[in-house]
Order: structure tokens, then sequence, then C-alpha cells
């Protein structure tokens, strides 16, 4: 072995590595995101859960203990409510996550030693229930005479998934997961892919103009994502049991949101992309923080407001909160209409920036 062409060599290779940007981007970056993530964003101790009250009492007593619920940490009251009935409309809608019912007879309850206060859970997120099972164990409203008991009782009840099976929440993620990695990464080597293969030539000397072609790019992976979605959807109700509690047509339409938001992200890609190995290392930056930061593996209440505004920008975390509605609280589109927009609104910018930043040119 001779160590001076050995030297030149590794010399060649290191000045090629810092002409590819991306690629040296991916080796600083890479380390960097994945610390600030899972040191700074992920965090299963969740406080501050969206919660609303309805307390029908009206007393010195039922006011004290719901502040003392409240100061606990792990709920904040986020909505009012003066029926059990508007708590559990607000689950289902997904505007909170814990509901908090103190019943009329509640110094009665309470001096009886019955269940006095009522704790709502949203039971499609395992992690938020049992985050909110904390509230059970706190001593409220302490006594101010013998007869009354040390504690108020307090009852825990979880809609929606109460045997608090894994896959319930998970295979509704899942739908998401697979359209994005998939979604993003065919469409990332779709432009380059033409140019790699020398047909970008043939594609310039015909009349297609740059809309058409970048669209007709896209439909046909729309329709592979929605036989995705279907496989996803018949192995989950046969083989875990993961139920539909809303309508399919809702599912689909959320399920084709997220397709073309991915489509129109992976469109965009693929204009900056020089080659396809590049469109696979860009893909990535798009995959960690979306699995991450989307509420898919960790709880998206328990991240700082930073990386909670961060994971607003991404189509996953909009669709988790759609998809987990639908299927397991049996709520439409309608009910969840921030996130349906904020789907809509990111495909229009997205696909406007592929078509204006795509030319038609070898350059």
């Amino acid at each position: 072995m001779n160590l001076r062409r050995l030297w030149a060599i590794m010399i060649k290779e290191l000045r090629q590595l810092r002409r590819d940007r991306v690629t040296l981007a991916m080796i600083m970056g890479m380390p960097i995101l994945q610390l600030v993530l899972f040191g700074y964003a992920i965090n299963l101790n969740l406080r501050d859960l969206p919660a609303a009250v309805a307390d029908q009492a009206q007393t010195a007593g039922s006011r004290a203990a719901i502040q003392d619920m409240l100061a606990s940490g792990v709920v904040e009251a986020k909505a009012t409510a003066q029926t059990p009935q508007q708590l559990v409309d607000l689950l289902r809608e997904g505007r909170i996550s814990v509901g908090i019912a103190v019943p009329p007879d509640f110094e009665r309850r309470k001096l009886d030693g019955r269940e006095a206060i009522q704790v709502m859970v949203d039971g499609s997120d395992n992690v938020v229930q049992s985050a909110a099972g904390q509230l059970a164990q706190y001593p409220l409203n302490q006594p101010d005479n013998f007869h009354a008991r040390a504690d108020t009782p307090i009852s825990i009840v979880s809609f929606y998934n109460p045997e608090r099976r894994s896959p319930v929440n998970i295979v509704p993620g899942l739908i998401g997961v697979i359209l994005t990695m998939t979604m993003v990464l065919f469409t990332a080597v779709a432009i380059v892919r033409e140019t790699e293969r020398g047909n970008m030539e043939l594609l310039i000397t015909t009349p297609v103009s740059r809309t058409e072609l970048m669209i007709g790019k896209v439909l046909p992976y729309a329709a592979i994502g929605l036989v995705q979605t279907s496989v996803v959807l018949l192995l989950g109700l046969w083989l875990f049991r993961v139920p539909v509690r809303g309508t399919l047509w809702d599912v689909y339409m959320a399920a084709s949101l997220l397709i073309l938001a991915n489509l129109s992200l992976g469109l965009l890609i693929s204009t900056r992309a020089r080659s396809q190995f590049q469109a696979m290392q860009m893909t990535f930056f798009v995959f960690l923080p979306s699995i991450l930061l989307s509420g898919f593996m960790f709880p998206y209440a328990g991240m700082p407001h930073p990386a909670q505004w961060i994971a607003e920008l991404l189509p996953l975390t909009h669709f988790m909160r759609l998809i987990r509605g639908i299927m397991l609280r049996g709520a439409d589109l309608g009910d969840m209409w921030p996130d349906s927009v904020a789907l809509l609104v990111f495909i229009v910018v997205m696909l406007t920036l592929a078509i204006r930043l795509f030319h038609k040119r070898l350059d």
C-alpha cells in the first residue's frame, strides 16, 4: 500500500464532500437536530393539559377543589362548560384533553364519602390518560369540620380507549407516518430522476406546462397513498380491532389532505435537489421532526412552546389530531376545522413554491 496515493485519495474525497453542501449539512445538522429534539423538545412529564370545568355546585368548597386541581400543574383551564355533556363534546372535538365535572350535590357527596368530582380523560392518548390519572392522587379541599372526610373522592373516567390498548393509539398514527415517509420520498426524487435518466430533454420539447408537469407527477402517488391508507385500516381492524367511530369519508378526506401536503413538500424538495441521493438526504430533515414532534411517539402537550410552534408547521401534527379524532372519538372534519384549514394552506403554499421554482430547462 502506497501511503502517498492513499493520502491523495483521502484529500480528494474530503474536497468532494466539501463541495456537496447537502451531505455536509447532514453530517453537521443531524447530530445537532437529534440532540435538540431529544434533549429539549421531548418531555414525558406532561404539564398544563388543556382542560375545561363544569362546576354545577358553585359553592366555596367546589371552587376550592377546582383551584386545588389546577394548582397541581397537571391541567390548565382552557374552556368552561355548563354541563358534563358539553365537556364530552369538547373532548370529542379535540379542544380539551381533560374535563372536570362537579355535580350539584357536591357538598353532600363529599360528606358521605361518595364520588364528588368526575375527571373525564381523552383516552385516545395513553400518555395523557396516565398524566390525568395523577389528579386522583392529590388531597383536595381539607375539611373544616370533623364530620367531613380528609379528601375529596375523585373518579377518573376514560373515554374512547378505556382498556388502554396501545394499538388503538398507534394504528391511526401509523397511517400518517407511513404516508409521510413514502409520499415525501417518492416525489422528492421525481424531478431529479427525470434529469438523471435523460428524460428532461424530452419534457423540454413538449408543450406540457410546468404546472401540468408538477400536478401530473403528484396525482398517481395520491392514488397510491389512498391504497396504503386502506391497507392500514383493514389490517388494523382485522389484527388489532382498532375501531373507526367516524365516517370513512372523513378518514379518506383527512388522508387525502395529508397525502397532498406531503406530495407538495416532496416536489419542493425535488426542485432544489441535484441528484436522487441529495433528495433522499433532504427528506431526512422532514422525517425526524415529523415523527418526534407530531405527537406520534411523544406527547405534544409535554413539549416546550418553541417546539410546539415548529410542530404546527408540520403536516403530520395536524393529521394526527384529525385521524385520532375521526377514528377514536367519532368527530368529523367540521369539528376540527382548524387542522383541516392548516393542511389546505400548507398544500397551496408548498405547491405554489414548487411550481415557481421549477423550470423546464437543464440548468
